[in-house]
């Protein structure tokens, strides 16, 4: 749970069809396609570039809309075709799930990552994502490379691009976070690259290659997190111009560690620049410089089959864990990635070409509002303690059944020591129920019950389709905890994610380039339907755990 964990839930069921049954079809509101889009000049995208992210809520697309430039988001909704409607199908919405469904179109009752983090009763220990003890780092003497896609049980579209042409095109993932770049490359990747803030390089894992290549070398030389942050990181306008934002400075917002001027610009993060990086929109920007030359280095999207690039972008989730979706250090950033996308689109012009790669964005997961803002303008929402409220939780269970019951909390979920409660001789119902029913005490818990009865407890819908889509049989939890709106997982300042309420589970999805025409669809779409429409465009086999359809608004 906290901010790097969150949501797991109950039974498997497909989501596609309960979703397209409550979807209503409406053509799509097409604008007049321009010849950049629609003409090509091959059957295939000579190299399709997947970015996600990590925590775009849906309506950045428009808040900031007055000050974006054309290049950038302006040029995606005017050229591209956007689902607007398109909503997480499955919880817990967070960063791993979110980057393996977008790349597998399955969900983690299947593919099996059922969070950043969760407890494996196999190995009595809490199992990160994309850990891999049996790998090394590549580029780096810290432990930051033993990971690996191991752990995600089903194939990515990149994977499946691969299997369609012999393994002739070449798979790439680059991300700030591991996992943002492990999991959406998939198991058979040429590589994945992420970013080691221990030692401020960019790192890989023996999984992949058994030495950093020399151009990665050369770019980890030139100390580029330095570079960024020899200045202090102040706002693109005049700061009394960010309207759409809160002050700058309020007591829910997180601070900077070792910050003299409070949560205020200008933030000031030289003294830690390699950590400190991945906490400010330059993060993003190095990212995508990073991936210029993986691009380059592995000669993407100029063979005679489709490569794919799979990019996620890191620094918004720190920053709006920081500050919050309101602050304007949000606001801020997205300008700034704006910015950094136009440019973006500009190299991609150059070196593939107008119409000859196909582009889509979207985002991993949204995020709530801060409580403390909630709060202050009279809005509903609060906080709950995971950790806390377990401890208190195990020392009433010892006091009336004499056993520690609870091994560890995750996701939302609890796993009990089953083992320890046979062995006391106590009844473990009588304790499920004890724990449920002071659970239900707190005004933070909205639900709480058994995962093994998903399918006999009172829910609506989506959320019960959600819940059984994100419930894996082997890796998940036994008692569900669902909290409140607009309550989270943490403490007074910053905010989450993990919910299957719609600031948590609405995103944006916008395609261009390729096959493309502009035009968008309020038709509700899930997450799960990117994979099987790339499948469908691709003329490939869709991922081997897919439960996704497609999009037939974009192919047609």
């Amino acid at each position: 749970m906290k901010r790097t964990t969150l949501l797991s839930l109950a039974l498997f069921m497909t989501a596609p069809a309960v979703w397209a049954q409550k979807a209503t079809s409406p053509k799509p509101i097409n604008h007049q396609a321009s010849a950049q889009n629609t003409k090509t000049t091959t059957n295939k995208p000579k190299l399709v570039v997947g970015v996600v992210v990590d925590q775009m809520r849906w309506d950045y697309l428009y808040r900031y809309g007055s000050r974006y430039t054309a290049g950038g988001f302006k040029r995606l909704l005017q050229d591209g075709f956007s689902c607007e409607n398109t909503l997480i199908n499955y919880t817990p919405t967070i960063t791993a799930c979110g980057h393996t469904c977008v790349y597998t179109g399955s969900v983690p009752a299947i593919h099996g990552i059922i969070g950043n983090t969760w407890y494996s009763n196999e190995i009595g220990r809490t199992m990160y994502c994309a850990e891999d003890t049996t790998m090394n780092t590549v580029g780096s003497t810290s432990a930051a490379g033993k990971m690996s896609p191991r752990n995600m049980l089903v194939t990515t579209i990149g994977d499946e691009l691969r299997l369609s042409n012999h393994f002739q095109s070449k798979v790439v993932g680059v991300a700030i976070k591991d996992r943002g770049a492990i999991l959406p490359a998939g198991h058979s990747a040429n590589a994945a690259f992420w970013y080691d803030g221990s030692t401020g390089n960019w790192v890989t894992s023996t999984y992949y290659m058994n030495e950093l290549p020399e151009w990665a070398q050369q770019y980890n030389q030139q100390k580029w997190p330095k570079q960024y942050l020899a200045k202090p990181w102040t706002t693109l306008y005049p700061v009394a111009t960010y309207t759409l934002s809160t002050e700058d400075e309020k007591p829910y917002e997180g601070k900077y560690k070792n910050s003299t001027t409070g949560t205020s610009f200008p933030h000031d993060l030289s003294a830690a620049a390699n950590g400190s990086i991945a906490a400010s929109p330059f993060g993003n920007t190095m990212t995508l410089e990073f991936a210029k030359k993986a691009m380059e280095a592995y000669n993407m999207g100029k063979g005679e089959v489709t490569d794919f690039l799979a990019v996620s972008l890191s620094s918004t989730d720190y920053v709006g864990h920081q500050f919050g979706p309101n602050s304007i250090e949000a606001e801020d950033t997205y300008l700034r990635l704006d910015q950094d996308l136009g440019a973006f689109f500009q190299y991609l012009d150059a070196k593939v070409g107008k119409g000859q790669y196909l582009f889509f964005i979207t985002a991993d997961h949204g995020v709530a509002h801060v409580p403390g803002f909630l709060q202050e303008n009279k809005l509903p929402g609060g906080t709950w303690d995971d950790r806390a409220a377990v401890k208190e939780l195990n020392e009433k269970i010892d006091a009336k059944f004499g056993v520690s019951a609870i091994k560890a909390v995750d996701n939302y979920q609890i796993w009990l020591n089953n083992d320890a409660i046979a062995a006391s001789g106590k009844n473990r119902n009588d304790i499920q129920e004890f724990i449920i029913a002071e659970l239900l005490k707190s005004p933070a818990i909205a639900k709480a019950f058994p995962t093994k009865d998903l399918m006999v407890t009172v829910l609506p819908e989506p959320i019960r389709t959600m819940m059984s889509n994100g419930y894996n049989t082997k890796r998940s939890g036994d008692i569900q905890i669902v909290l409140t709106p607009a309550y989270i997982d943490g403490g007074k300042t910053g905010t989450t994610h993990g919910l299957w309420y719609p600031y948590d589970a609405h995103i944006p999805l916008v395609w261009m380039g390729w096959g493309v025409k502009p035009g968008k669809t309020n038709r509700t779409v899930g997450m799960t339907d990117i994979a099987p429409t790339l499948a469908a465009m691709l003329h490939i086999q869709m991922p081997s755990g897919n439960v996704g359809q497609v999009i037939h608004e974009i192919t047609h």
